[in-house]
């Protein structure tokens, strides 16, 4: 489906190809089923990894955001050692696992409830870790009020390629729904991006493809899957990884984790 989703993700239906679960047993047996279409190919899975963080130090311009994408550091590392004011060694795998619950969360405007919630601490903690966040990376806060009073003023929210996504909720009466508005104003711009850059690859890699026997047969979310022959297979990783990390021009590198599998399964 091109059109079904608000961010300018593509979805698919019977079956819902994006939301099949890979963290549950039942999750992991379903992808296993999913196979190459001829015996002997095989799944290539290609991974933009940390795109929409990337896309926040890109646009915020955030120097300890950006630095630590640039020298290529674990990014919910450099986030715990900001929060929790330790040194990066003595971050702890709790604290990067909280650090990253926080990173994920400011894409998408989280709310100290919503933290509490998600990694399961207090609602005052999960304010305090919040405050620290923005407090540690200014710049990451002033994008994001800049986002939303852009879409307050404009009446909608907008990707780097220019496509727009309208926020009524903006100028709703109720609490509630313009809180919503706000978060989709801040998420927008990066899942939205996200999006356009991920289609940007898409063409690029089925372009090199089509002389080729290897197919390019699906995108979820800010992954894409060919399946490959096997004597094609060192050619098709070459392809995903260049045409997908060379997309667009940021200022962070744009990485590409890259999986071969004998079903979807083995390609996580």
């Amino acid at each position: 489906n091109q059109m079904a989703t608000t961010t300018g993700r593509l979805s698919s239906t019977d079956p819902n190809l994006q939301n099949i679960p890979t963290r549950a047993e039942e999750g992991r047996m379903l992808r296993s089923l999913f196979i190459p279409r001829e015996k002997g190919n095989v799944l290539v899975d290609a991974d933009y990894s940390q795109i929409e963080l990337k896309l926040v130090a890109h646009f915020s311009g955030d120097p300890k955001m950006t630095d630590a994408f640039k020298n290529g550091m674990d990014i919910h590392v450099s986030t715990a050692a900001e929060v929790f004011d330790v040194p990066q060694s003595e971050v702890t795998d709790v604290m990067r696992r909280e650090a990253k619950a926080v990173n994920f969360g400011i894409v998408y405007g989280i709310s100290n409830f919503g933290l509490s919630h998600n990694i399961n601490i207090s609602q005052k903690k999960a304010d305090e870790y919040i405050k620290r966040y923005f407090e540690r990376f200014p710049d990451v806060k002033n994008y994001l009020d800049g986002l939303v009073e852009e879409a307050k003023s404009r009446g909608y929210a907008i990707t780097l390629y220019g496509r727009r996504r309208t926020i009524p909720e903006l100028n709703s009466a109720k609490y509630a729904e313009r809180k919503f508005g706000e978060r989709v104003a801040m998420n927008t711009p990066l899942q939205g991006t996200a999006a356009d850059i991920i289609k940007i690859a898409m063409v690029r890699v089925d372009n090199r493809l089509k002389n080729m026997k290897s197919k390019l047969i699906l995108q979820v979310h800010d992954e894409l899957i060919v399946d490959a022959a096997a004597d094609e297979v060192d050619e098709v990783i070459d392809i995903l990884k260049s045409e997908m990390e060379g997309a667009v021009a940021l200022s962070v590198p744009l990485n590409v984790v890259v999986a071969v599998g004998k079903n979807w399964m083995e390609c996580k």
